[in-house]
């Protein structure tokens, strides 16, 4: 499947609904909002948007967009950066070229001067100024996500050994991206993750996004089965009751039918 990535119009309007939800939920933020739908896109099944939007929005969507048309313009912006996703992790595209790069998060990049002046500005903490890290706040949506849809985007209960452990594995390259720069988690990755060499924040999200297209991969091979069920021809109306009675069909328990 060709890639396909937001127009300029759409990215607008993408960040038009989530700053109008920000006002009503302060978690809400262009970047958060993306991962948390990324999440959803990397699942083992689609959720559409009336699925997703009383987890991801709780009752900042109906305040925010009380207006029929506002409504509208809201569910069109959200819908179509969740095609966008859904088009970035088509599993038949991933598989055709496992290594290519395909999702394209929308991340906003700080140097180290920009964060320092915004910290200062805003008389941030520690751990707010870490939000400021490139891929931080996309990486807790993500993670918010994986916690609001945990019954559908958990593995199942008999995933275990390697299978679980490579979930889990996936999953931690991408909250990875929460920790700051300078953290013992973050150099204990490096050890493992990267020979010892600590990895750039443009590394990390390649390495992220990466995960997420496995990830995707992945549950094609984990995802819950549906039910065995067992379906029974239906007898003529003549023919002998399955029940065993020595009946016609027609005489006994085809009497409703």
């Amino acid at each position: 499947m060709p890639l396909i990535d937001s127009s300029d119009d759409d990215l607008e309007a993408f960040d038009t609904v989530c700053l109008r939800l920000g006002g009503f939920d302060e978690r809400i933020t262009t970047e958060w909002a993306d991962g948390y739908l990324t999440a959803l896109a990397a699942g083992p099944c689609a959720l559409d948007l009336d699925a997703a939007l009383p987890r991801l929005a709780g009752d900042a969507f109906a305040r925010a967009f009380a207006d029929p048309e506002d409504e509208a313009m809201a569910r069109r912006a959200l819908q179509s950066r969740m095609r966008v996703l859904a088009n970035h992790l088509d599993p038949e595209a991933l598989l055709d070229d496992p290594e290519a790069l395909r999702l394209q998060p929308l991340v906003l990049e700080f140097d180290d001067a920009e964060r320092q002046v915004l910290q200062q500005e805003a008389g941030r903490d520690d751990g707010e100024a870490a939000q400021l890290l490139t891929g931080a706040l996309w990486a807790e949506g993500f993670a918010d996500a994986l916690e609001d849809f945990a019954a559908e985007l958990e593995p199942p209960g008999d995933v275990e050994g390697d299978a679980r452990a490579r979930f889990d594995d996936l999953v931690d390259q991408i909250v990875v991206l929460m920790l700051p720069q300078d953290s013992p988690q973050l150099q204990a990755h490096a050890q493992t993750s990267w020979e010892g060499q600590l990895p750039t924040r443009e590394d990390l999200i390649d390495a992220a996004c990466l995960a997420i297209q496995d990830l995707r991969l992945w549950w094609l091979d984990h995802a819950p089965r549906p039910a065995t069920r067992r379906v029974v021809p239906t007898p003529g109306r003549n023919d002998p009751c399955p029940c065993g009675s020595g009946l016609k069909f027609k005489k006994c328990h085809g009497k409703a039918a």
